[in-house]
This record gives structure tokens, C-alpha cells and sequence, in this order.
């Protein structure tokens, strides 16, 4: 392995005239809400939404070709095509048939030829890697690309001192590596941890077993970190140099999302989210630390954004949803929409399931959706209609 500070240093120079030395943002509010000093490396407003960018072209400027290939479901295709259109060079992406609209057409233009082909990312992976008369780009396993990343090490170690970790997300371990090859040469003491969803663990697996594990990714918010295997580059680097990783849950990326956009007004992906996430999981882990959080990008598909969002408000509590068992007859709804109103609570949603079958005659469950304050809340609304006799199905 040739990656080293010096290459990192020389990557910085290189390509700083083209991205953006994107802020290291201190976030009052989440340093009070986890007990902690926390900061955001604000990557999603990063050229193109995301971190790829660096890599990207720091790869290309060292290629003595004109045509360039590359692989992907969205960052890492936007991060070539905005590289190489800025240095002259003709980029195909090869995108799988499921492959967002909204990501497709954001490849395209940023000046790629888009070409989709097969069901999965390895159909569309493979396909690329066929194409000879191109000169393919991996997404992470290259040490041009890990050693752009690490560049965002560089950036936070020169303007943040005595940090005691940095959390990371993890794919395929492109991130992670080049930030951890730069962070423990200069801040030997900081822990480099990196962060994976749940629903994709083979870095993690990989890290702890010690050995490379293939793991067949689930259906999950944090897509841009959905990775079946890590790289053979990366996972040597992140046995040197990552200190931990992490899992977090869908539910806590869910909240995370909710919680850039309500506290720091930011757009950040469930990938971006998983730092955040794992605070919330970690939190006496973490709790009195100095702590940066690298959020790796905010291309969030807007189509999905609504249910995210949703599925982060009732993760918090924000939103309840609770099935009661009433008398079918008239004025039933009401007591129980007047214990919520006293409760201040606000109905969002009034569902009668008259079909059911799992209750008798005169009786008929009523769902409803409220929104609330907190768990806190939720569960003092939950008394108050028990108090009064009814019965309730969470």
C-alpha cells in the first residue's frame, strides 16, 4: 500500500482549486442534547452533494486518457461526471435498471452518458468492468480515490485540535480510510470509529471477524453506504488504522435525517445520517467527548423524503399511532378525542377498522395517528385513555 500523509498532503493541493473546503460546523444543540462537544463536517455541501468528488478527481488528474468508466447507484457516478467534465474527459456511467430517476438524471448532467443496465448494481458493476476501451474507476477500492478522501481528515485535524473521535460512515471503506490514514498520523490519540447501518454489515463483519466477509445488503434509508463486500485495499487499511466500527439502526438514521433538518436546517442523506445515529446510540459511549461527525453527503431522494421523515417523527415519538377498542355507537369517538385534546395532543389521522375480526359485536377499534411532544407525551396521552376504561393495541 503507497498511501501515506505525504500522498494525502499532496492529493489537498492537487485538487483544492476544485472542491470546496467545506465547513467544520461546532452544533450547539447537539452538544447539549448528547452531553458532548459536537461537530459536523459538513460534506453534503460538498460539489455535487457529496465527498466523492475528491477522489474523484484526484484519480482522474493522474489518467493519461480521454475515456473513463464507472459504476454506481448515485455519489460516486455524480462525483466522476462532475470531475471529469471539469478536466475535459468523456464519462460513461453504468447504472442499474432500479437506479433512482432523480439520480440518473443528476448524472447526466453533470455531463456523463448514462447507460443502465441489468436489476442489480453487480450487473451494472460488471457490465463497466467489460468495457476495455475505458479506463474504469472503482468507487473505493483505489488508492487515487482513498487518498482524496483523506483529505477530509486533513482539513479537520487543521482546524480542530485534541478531538477524541471521529465517527465515519462505511461502505466500502473508501471514506474511512484515507480520513484514518491522515487523522492517526497527525492526532494519534483521536479514535477513528466507523458507522454502518444494520441493514448492510460487511465492513463490520469484516473488521471483526478479521477477515473479508460478504454480506448480501437489506433494503435500507442509508443507500449510499449499501455495500455487498468491502475492498481488499480498504479492509488492510481499516485493520491498521480504524480504532472501531459501529452498527446503527434504520430507526435512529430515520431520526437523524429529522434531526439535521429540524436543528442544523441541513439536507443530509441516510448515509450522511449514520454518525449522528450511532451518537444516539452511543451516547454515554460518547458522552463529555469531543466528537466530529462526518456527514458524507445530502443527495436524499426527494421521493422518499416525506416517509423518512415520517418514520423519523414516530422513531422520536413525534408521532403515535395507537388502535383503541370503543363502543360502535354514537359519541364513543368523542370521549376519546376529548382525553386527547386535554392531553394536548393533536390528531393527525381517524382510521375506523369496522372489518376486524378480532373483536365483538358493538365494539369497533379505532386507529389513531397523533402527534405529540415526545415519548414522553405519547405515553401520558396512553395512560389517560387506559385511565378511562379503554383498551388500547399499540
Amino acid at each position: 500500500m503507497n498511501i501515506d500523509l505525504s500522498s494525502i498532503q499532496d492529493a489537498l493541493q492537487s485538487i483544492s482549486t476544485y472542491i470546496h473546503r467545506t465547513p467544520l460546523i461546532y452544533s450547539n444543540s447537539f452538544s447539549k442534547m448528547f452531553g458532548a462537544e459536537v461537530y459536523i463536517k459538513a460534506e453534503n455541501l460538498q460539489k455535487t452533494g457529496s465527498f466523492k468528488v475528491r477522489g474523484a478527481f484526484n484519480k482522474l488528474m493522474k489518467l493519461e486518457t480521454d475515456k473513463v468508466i464507472a459504476a454506481s447507484m448515485g455519489n460516486h457516478a455524480q462525483g466522476v461526471a462532475f470531475a471529469a467534465a471539469g478536466l475535459g474527459i468523456k464519462a460513461k456511467i453504468v447504472m442499474p435498471l432500479t437506479a433512482s430517476i432523480v439520480k440518473q438524471e443528476a448524472t447526466k448532467g453533470y455531463g456523463a452518458e448514462v447507460v443502465l443496465h441489468g436489476e442489480t448494481f453487480s450487473d451494472a458493476l460488471n457490465y463497466a468492468i467489460s468495457q476495455k476501451d475505458y479506463t474504469f474507476i472503482h468507487a473505493f477500492d483505489d488508492e487515487d480515490i482513498i487518498e482524496g478522501q483523506g483529505t477530509i481528515g486533513l482539513e479537520i485535524i487543521n482546524e480542530l485540535q485534541d478531538i477524541d473521535a471521529v465517527l465515519v460512515p462505511v461502505g466500502g471503506g473508501g471514506l474511512i480510510s484515507g480520513i484514518s490514514i491522515a487523522i492517526k498520523n497527525l492526532s494519534p490519540k483521536t479514535e477513528v470509529i466507523g458507522i454502518q447501518t444494520v441493514s448492510a454489515t460487511s465492513a463490520y463483519d469484516s473488521f471483526h471477524t478479521k477477515g473479508i466477509v460478504e454480506r448480501t445488503p437489506h433494503p435500507t434509508l442509508a443507500d449510499g453506504i449499501a455495500v455487498g463486500r468491502i475492498g481488499n485495499k480498504t479492509f488492510e487499511v481499516m485493520q491498521r488504522y480504524v480504532d472501531d466500527i459501529i452498527k446503527a439502526s434504520e430507526e435512529s438514521i430515520a431520526m437523524s435525517v429529522l434531526l439535521f433538518l429540524e436543528r442544523k436546517k441541513l439536507v443530509v442523506e441516510g448515509a450522511g445520517a449514520v454518525p449522528l445515529a450511532a451518537l444516539i446510540e452511543q451516547k454515554e459511549r460518547l458522552k463529555g467527548k469531543r466528537i466530529v461527525l462526518v456527514v458524507s453527503g445530502g443527495n436524499i431522494d426527494f421521493t422518499l423524503i416525506d416517509r423518512i421523515i415520517h418514520k423519523g417523527l414516530v422513531s422520536s415519538g413525534r408521532i403515535g399511532v395507537f388502535k383503541v377498542i370503543v363502543d360502535d355507537v354514537p359519541g364513543g369517538l368523542h370521549k376519546i378525542t376529548g382525553i386527547i385534546a386535554v392531553q394536548r395532543g393533536n390528531i393527525l389521522n381517524v382510521v375506523h377498522d369496522r372489518l376486524s375480526q378480532d373483536v365483538p359485536i358493538g365494539k369497533t377499534p379505532v386507529i389513531f395517528t397523533v402527534e405529540t411532544k415526545g415519548h414522553g407525551h405519547l405515553e401520558e396521552i396512553i395512560s389517560a385513555i387506559r385511565e378511562a376504561g379503554f383498551r388500547i393495541i399499540q
